[in-house]
């Protein structure tokens, strides 16, 4: 028998771990580990590096050597922000699932550092085993967006008229980034005042801006605000610009001292009359156009001067020696000095040689309405006048002298109308005829009145009245308007007339004259409170729509042709009209508005909140009605002596009214 062999038995286990290292080692061979290959964005790979200026929307493509296992990508991936906030996306797999391209669903934000993070919890589709990787990009800078503008509670990126911003004024601009600081200056943060940069104090907290002048803010006046393109932020550039403009609310502190209204209504009285006293022409006398007339001199204009020095003699101005010899040297120079024309002056004369100043072209002869208001402030005058005293008598005769020297019949040509213009080289052609309802109603009158050349009642009736064609009977604001246009016309209409000639009793078949005087005031009033055009500043205490200057020239304002343009005269002169709403206004226009409104000669002409302009001008047929219609309201003055003339009672009771 042969021997038997025998391994030795503590051989076996040595054995047996053997054999297993070889079958492990020889299946770790057997799978390979799974690399990220490539991970680009924007065509650059980050596996390169970290990349900077990437968009906020990029789609991101992850490349593999093998295929890897989905569900656990999923599992594996995050991108988070620099704040540790993650992003949701979604995955699209190609190439037998080796390539996997990243969408983000959400907009990412600018100039943000956001990381990639692929932990070892990936295995690719063969249980192949990944090593955990992280790679970082940055977003480039974003757009620098204004979000909010604000002055106090004003939104200042709101449309439309932008109006009360405070007068404490703090501008904060807030921006959807963080601002540098470096980049705010003067160049591209201003703030503006009539076109004069106003010196700010200029931060930055954060993502806003914030603006603080140093200049006083002035109260109803417009600014406007501009935020340069070149303002920056560490993430954020190409701003676009921005510009507002926006007015402040009213300061209703008192701008002079508080007076009692009497002592309000004699100072208005007082600074008015120095325009026709203080600046009345040198060698005339006359009232000149405005007061940058220079020789220019106006008839109409010249007719309420006569009148308001009455006033000032009434009130104390002047003495009435110093009147008289007023009167005197303004009658001596119309009776022989000045062009007139069948009796009728010029709209405008020069004021050394008399000679009539063309108004227009064919406009270069006599103005018969102009020529009325002068003859009823020669009768006005006339009829304060002493008989009884030598020099007044003399300035009586040669009142009279003037007064019957107007042919009021020339200017019908004959016919049932009186014409406003003739000129001895273009005749008639001018072809105007004076018809109702305006501010001639007084031309009728006097016309009629004349002791040497009176019309006939049908001028009145066919030409003016249009045999009750001037009618209205509409009810404009609850006030029922008796003549006229709709809502009345400018306020003028009311006023030239009415200086002398009382509405309070006068009445005709076609009108009560004081309910047309009250109603039309009133409806102007209602319309301005309204404000349906939603101008600035336009309130109870700030209305009155006529004629006179504006900030493009000149116009014949009312509610149907309302540019914004508040002129004093048209509420002051309406006093003895609608008291109350009056008052209110001249207090608002002396002590509110201030010296924007109140100087040398009074009020000044006009003012348009809404475009931040305000009248340096005085006119003479706007200063006129002011001094006279407050007499009228305290005293009735005016209308006492104007009505006094026998001739002008011979005339109304011609036309058929009762007064």
């Amino acid at each position: 028998m042969g021997r038997n062999w025998r391994k030795p038995l503590y051989l076996v286990p040595l054995l047996l771990i053997m054999l297993t290292f070889l079958s492990c080692n020889k299946n770790s061979e057997m799978i390979p580990t799974l690399i990220l290959k490539s991970l680009q964005i924007e065509n650059v790979n980050l596996l390169d590096g970290q990349i900077d200026n990437v968009a906020i929307n990029p789609s991101i493509i992850a490349s593999f050597n093998y295929s890897i296992d989905t569900t656990s990508f999923r599992t594996a991936l995050s991108i988070v922000n620099q704040d540790n906030n993650e992003i949701t996306y979604r995955l699209n797999y190609s190439n037998e699932f080796k390539n996997v391209v990243i969408y983000p669903l959400e907009t990412l934000e600018t100039y943000t550092l956001y990381s990639i993070k692929i932990s070892n919890q990936l295995v690719g589709s063969n249980e192949n085993k990944f090593s955990p990787v992280e790679y970082q990009f940055k977003t480039h800078q974003g757009k620098l967006l204004l979000k909010s503008v604000t002055a106090g509670d004003i939104d200042l990126m709101s449309t439309g008229k932008i109006t009360n911003a405070p007068l404490d004024l703090q501008i904060v601009a807030t921006f959807s980034d963080d601002l540098d600081m470096e980049s705010i200056n003067s160049q591209n943060v201003r703030l503006k005042w009539n076109s004069i940069s106003l010196v700010l104090n200029r931060s930055v907290d954060g993502n806003k801006l914030i603006i603080d002048p140093l200049d006083e803010i002035r109260d109803l006046s417009t600014y406007e605000l501009e935020l340069g393109t070149t303002i920056a932020g560490p993430g954020a550039v190409d701003f676009d610009g921005f510009n507002s403009t926006f007015i402040t609310k009213l300061d209703s502190t008192l701008k002079f001292p508080e007076i009692s209204d009497d002592d309000l209504l004699t100072k208005i009285q007082e600074q008015t009359f120095k325009y026709f006293w203080d600046f009345g022409h040198p060698v005339s006398g006359l009232t000149r156009e405005r007061n940058t007339s220079g020789e220019t001199v106006t008839s109409g204009g010249s007719g309420f001067g006569l009148m308001a020095i009455i006033v000032g003699i009434e009130r104390g101005f002047i003495t009435r020696a110093q009147g008289v010899e007023r009167w005197n040297t303004i009658v001596d120079f119309l009776l022989n000095d000045s062009d007139r024309f069948h009796g009728a002056w010029s709209h405008w004369l020069n004021g050394t040689s008399g000679q009539v100043i063309p108004f227009s072209t064919k406009d270069n002869g006599g103005d018969l309405v102009e020529t009325s208001y002068m003859a009823m402030g020669l009768l006005t005058v006339r009829q304060y006048l002493d008989p009884n005293i030598t020099e007044e008598q003399t300035l009586i005769d040669n009142i009279n002298t003037l007064w019957e020297g107007i042919e009021w019949d020339w200017y019908t040509q004959g016919q049932n109308q009186l014409y406003w213009h003739w000129s001895p080289n273009y005749n008639f052609e001018m072809n105007m005829p004076v018809r109702g309802w305006n501010e001639a109603l007084i031309t009728h009158v006097l016309a009629a009145s004349s002791p040497t050349h009176s019309v006939a009642p049908s001028v009145y009736n066919n030409g003016w009245a249009l045999n009750g064609g001037i009618a209205n009977g509409k009810e404009f604001y609850g006030f029922t308007l008796p003549l006229g246009p709709d809502y009345g016309g400018p306020l003028f209409f009311e006023q030239y007339t009415f200086l002398g000639l009382n509405p309070t009793n006068l009445s005709d078949q076609y009108a009560s004259y004081w309910e047309q005087v009250v109603n039309h005031s009133k409806i102007n009033h209602a319309y301005c409170v309204a404000n349906p055009k939603n101008w600035i500043g336009y309130n109870d205490a700030c209305w009155g729509l006529t004629a006179s200057d504006n900030q493009s020239g000149y116009s014949a304002h009312s509610p149907t042709n309302d540019k914004g343009v508040i002129t004093p005269t048209a509420a002051v002169s309406s006093l003895p009209f609608t008291p109350e709403e009056s008052m209110k206004a001249l207090r608002y226009f002396y002590y509110i508005l201030g010296d924007r409104t109140w100087g040398e000669y009074g009020f000044y002409d006009a003012f348009n909140i809404t475009e931040n302009w305000y009248a340096s001008s005085f006119l003479a047929i706007d200063q006129g009605p002011i001094i006279l219609m407050i007499e009228n309201y305290r005293t009735g003055l005016l209308w006492n002596l104007f009505m006094s003339n026998p001739e002008v009672q011979n005339g109304l009771d011609a036309l058929g009214f009762t007064y």
